[in-house]
């Protein structure tokens, strides 16, 4: 995983167009950038957020910051259906149910690790 002024990006390559695609993780705006080689990966992901920043600045718009609190999970369809009916029969919802079992699971590995 990249790192820079705060933002996380991941990359992939696209064998059909050799080309190292990465993607700024956790926000609502957009952030890719393309290399040709391992060697252009860290600048090109530097100048995308770059640009980032500069764009949000001349708009007068604060920049978005990773983690707002939104994410994306996937998972197996039969797994997703079961969740979702086994929350909604406790009156809760599967965001609810996420969450409380996720912060269980930081709060064990947590003191795990401490």
């Amino acid at each position: 995983m990249l790192t820079y002024k705060g933002y996380h990006a991941v990359t992939e390559y696209r064998e059909d167009d050799r080309i190292i695609f990465g993607q700024v993780l956790n926000l609502t705006d957009t952030i890719v950038f393309e290399a040709r080689s391992a060697d252009e990966v860290e600048p090109a992901f530097h100048g995308a957020v770059d640009d980032y920043l500069d764009f949000c600045e001349r708009l007068g718009k604060k920049p978005e910051k990773a983690y707002s609190g939104r994410f994306n999970v996937r998972i197996e369809p039969d797994v997703h259906r079961d969740a979702a009916l086994l929350a909604r029969a406790s009156g809760g919802s599967l965001n609810d149910m996420v969450k409380e079992a996720l912060k269980r699971e930081v709060n064990r590995r947590k003191r795990k690790l401490a």
